[in-house]
């Protein structure tokens, strides 16, 4: 069975924007490329309402360039289940005020079962100190936490 991918909103920005003369964005930039064109296709990828929100926001050209990304990617949709996940999560304290949409993203790829979450949001998301509190979190929901890494974490062979 194909491993199913949440597209957090950094990979689409990442893939979308213009060259960074800073060399770890650089970097990024250059990995997601390369996961992208070498390694989606041996996935399901996925989205949400929430990716779309957010790649839509800001700068229109940049928007557009980050939405053709994410056309024909099937949606999860924000239940009520994953609203009381991410308020969990939130209440927990494991994730700034600010950081709700990520709370979000977190509890849509594991409400919806899937096996990694793909994001370059490394503060909030890919954050290895808050693993074990979100795993606990999930388990009172009977959720489980989908592997949560960077495209240079997820290339295969």
């Amino acid at each position: 069975m194909t491993k199913r991918v949440y597209i957090e909103t950094t990979i689409p920005s990442y893939l979308a924007a213009w060259p960074s003369r800073d060399l770890l964005q650089a970097a990024r930039q250059q990995i997601t490329h390369d996961w992208w064109n070498n390694e989606r296709a041996n996935y399901e990828l996925c989205i949400s309402e929430i990716v779309l929100d957010e790649a839509f926001a800001g700068d229109s050209d940049a928007a557009k360039r980050r939405l053709t990304f994410l056309v024909d990617l099937p949606l999860l949709d924000v239940t009520d289940a994953v609203n009381v996940v991410a308020k969990a999560i939130m209440d927990s304290g494991l994730l700034p005020q600010k950081a709700t949409r990520d709370a979000i993203h977190i509890a849509v790829a594991s409400v919806h079962g899937i096996d990694f979450l793909l994001t370059w949001n490394c503060r909030h998301i890919a954050n290895a100190a808050i693993m074990k509190e979100l795993q606990t979190i999930l388990a009172n929901f009977d959720c489980e936490i989908p592997t949560i890494c960077t495209p240079e974490e997820l290339f295969g062979e």
